[in-house]
């Protein structure tokens, strides 16, 4: 696994709000309201979302590898469970 940050690679390592949006071509403040309710990944400096670039691109691989819907919602249950299981085991990994 690569850790490249994305300038040296010439790809974004980070989205705006707006542009992740763009991309998956859904309104801005339906993506705002996903972060808010923790459905959808995103770093938050003072009072803006930045959205990872990986963020999107595991949402592609995802919907590209099943061949159908992706269920953001189930990605943030899984994201929610592995920081809970983390949370109560100290970090340890299984």
């Amino acid at each position: 696994m690569s850790t490249t940050i994305g300038a040296s690679t010439g790809s974004p390592t980070f989205y705006t709000v707006p542009e992740a949006a763009r991309l998956m071509r859904i309104d801005p403040s339906t993506l705002y309201r996903a972060i808010r309710e923790d459905a959808f990944p995103a770093v938050r400096v003072r009072t803006r979302y930045v959205v990872p670039a990986r963020a999107v691109e595991e949402m592609v691989r995802r919907a590209v590898d099943s061949g159908g819907v992706v269920d953001v919602a189930g990605m943030a249950a899984e994201r929610r469970t592995a920081r809970e299981v983390a949370r109560l085991t100290g970090g340890a990994s299984w």
